[in-house]
């Protein structure tokens, strides 16, 4: 028998894929406005084991977007506030927080420590996301990446692709040009095909948030990101 919080599922997808997601396992790098909505669509999917990787801890300017984000958790670590939240949906859920800052130097490391089904890069770092894809191919794991959502308000225009067939995204185009010279040749991204929100100077708004510069971002196109990318990862685990 399943649990009955996957009853309705069960009837979408069948007893046995639910039994399949809740043996299975994904990495979740970056938990904030895209991680955090692919974490809760992973959850609420049944998938048995997290592991939820994000140094960061959760801000008053996080609410406007990220789901583990409100007036009780800021100034809590954003893996204690996902902890919190995720094993309220499942407490059968098997959940394990990872508070370090991926870099190129500690990413084939943390791969290889837990060697999930799967992975969903939600970083920002270029150089942290291509060592994630090389560490995630090399050790044959599935791996999603997500692009830039900030200064976006139209999710309409995301897409899931291959990222040689992405356009108009800048971070998409740093991407390809890297992995190309990596010999990385194919890799599935969000994206958006939407331009940059941008002031009549012709710059795009920014901000200094826990010490980085951050792009404006509204509730509903991180959301719809990690949810598509929630999607993409379960409907690969299940074959359908």
């Amino acid at each position: 028998m399943i649990p009955g919080i996957f009853e309705r599922e069960a009837l979408l997808i069948g007893e046995e894929n639910v039994k399949k997601l809740m043996g299975s396992s994904v990495m979740v790098v970056g938990i904030g406005g895209v991680g955090g909505f692919v974490l809760e669509g992973l959850v609420r999917a049944g998938v048995g084991r997290i592991i939820a990787v994000d140094s960061d801890t959760v801000s008053i300017t996080n609410i406007n977007r990220q789901l583990i984000a409100d007036t009780d958790s800021v100034g809590k670590s954003k893996t204690q506030a996902a902890r919190e939240r995720m094993t309220k949906i499942n407490p059968e859920l098997e959940f394990i927080g990872e508070d370090i800052f991926v870099t190129p130097e500690n990413a084939d490391g943390l791969v290889k420590r837990y060697m999930p089904d799967y992975i969903v890069d939600a970083i920002d770092t270029v150089s942290a996301k291509l060592a994630l894809i090389v560490s995630a191919q090399n050790n044959g794991v599935k791996i999603i990446s997500s692009m830039g959502t900030g200064n976006k308000l139209d999710p309409e225009r995301l897409k899931l692709a291959d990222i040689y067939k992405t356009s108009v995204c800048p971070l998409a185009r740093v991407m390809r040009r890297e992995l190309k010279a990596r010999k990385i040749k194919k890799l599935t991204v969000l994206y958006s095909e939407e331009e940059p929100v941008r002031r009549e100077d012709g710059s795009t708004p920014v901000i200094k948030d826990n010490g980085r510069h951050a792009p404006g971002s509204i509730s509903f196109v991180p959301s719809v990101g990690g949810l598509m990318i929630a999607s993409r990862v379960v409907r690969d685990i299940i074959g359908m």
